[in-house]
């Protein structure tokens, strides 16, 4: 079993008088730096470029610099910019300025997993990955409770890595509500597997559903709506994530229970589960990882923009959006 942290097990002595610069002060970097500040970080600092970010940044109150700065300033780097810019920047701006002994925290271990970043031996490497979108992190924050995370560690070269993970999720709130020890190879494919596994199916479901009971003569207006549309499936999966993914349905009529669980007994998953293998095979053998670079240097992005605009501009979408007009 992984081993479940709390406020009770991590030490913010360790972090309280280090500098911390957030490199990439986004959604989850501006909550992550205003949670730090909140639980008594003295010297929480920005690196970013001149954009909006450095601004909001400077009217948050902290005291921005450019990222090689930053870096250089730093005890911890918080390196919370996308994936694929990430590791241009890091050896061009951020490891040139590191010190041994200097700790960086991933929040996607991505970079690490497919060793697109190779950092020095002399530092710490972690990872505290907060579990939610950044609007979430602050939110729940300022709530009093506090969005659950993964730690893990990379690199020891301290022997204290793991306490400053810790440390750093109590930091940023997460040991309110859980911090789950992992190793990076775990986030990654986990994180991969929800976007390229999972998810896909979903949209596929709600697709095929969608277009079976079109054709039978229902209205498109009604099947969204009674589909999700009027939020009752976000409604059920709160509640999954309250008391479990079965033990919400007592929440539903009795037909709806009956019908649910006789249908899920029904499915045949043995093609569901060899698209999730192939995909894990693809994600962990680092053929995707391949192919996302190449659709990156070499693409410049156009199958993903193809792709969007199919998706933006299928029957599906449009529906959505003239009953979203309608509903104004």
């Amino acid at each position: 079993m992984a081993n479940i942290y709390y406020d009770k097990d991590a030490d913010l002595g360790m972090v309280i008088d280090k500098t911390i610069a957030i490199i990439g002060y986004g959604n989850q970097g501006r909550s992550q730096a205003l949670n730090m500040r909140d639980s008594g970080i003295k010297n929480v600092i920005v690196g970013s470029r001149h954009d909006e970010s450095y601004d909001q940044a400077n009217e948050d109150g902290f005291m921005v610099y450019p990222i090689d700065e930053a870096a250089k300033r730093a005890d911890i780097i918080f390196l919370l910019l996308p994936d694929e810019v990430a590791p241009e920047i890091y050896e061009e701006q951020i490891a040139p300025n590191l010190e041994a002994g200097n700790i960086v925290n991933f929040a996607s271990a991505y970079n690490i997993t497919f060793h697109r970043i190779k950092p020095a031996a002399d530092l710490d490497v972690v990872m505290a990955a907060p579990r939610m979108i950044g609007k979430g992190v602050r939110e729940l924050y300022e709530q009093g409770e506090g969005a659950p995370a993964f730690v893990g560690v990379h690199q020891d070269a301290s022997g204290k890595a793991l306490e400053y993970g810790k440390a750093l999720c109590k930091a940023i709130g997460a040991t309110r509500k859980g911090a789950i020890e992992v190793t990076f190879d775990d986030e990654t494919c986990l994180d991969l597997m929800a976007e390229q596994g999972t998810w896909p199916i979903i949209y596929n479901v709600f697709m095929e559903a969608f277009k079976l009971q079109v054709e039978m003569g229902h209205p498109e207006e009604a099947v969204l709506m009674e589909m999700y549309l009027s939020k009752e499936p976000a409604v059920m999966m709160e509640k999954a994530a309250e008391v479990g993914f079965f033990r919400q349905l007592p929440y539903h009529s009795h037909t709806s229970q009956y019908g649910q669980l006789t249908g899920f007994q029904k499915v045949d998953t043995t093609e569901i589960r060899n698209f999730l293998k192939k995909q894990y095979e693809g994600i962990k053998g680092g053929a995707f990882a391949e192919e996302w670079d190449k659709e990156q240097h070499e693409n410049h992005l156009s199958t993903l923009n193809k792709l969007e605009e199919e998706a933006f501009n299928c029957e599906f979408t449009k529906a959505e959006d003239r009953l979203k007009e309608r509903l104004k």
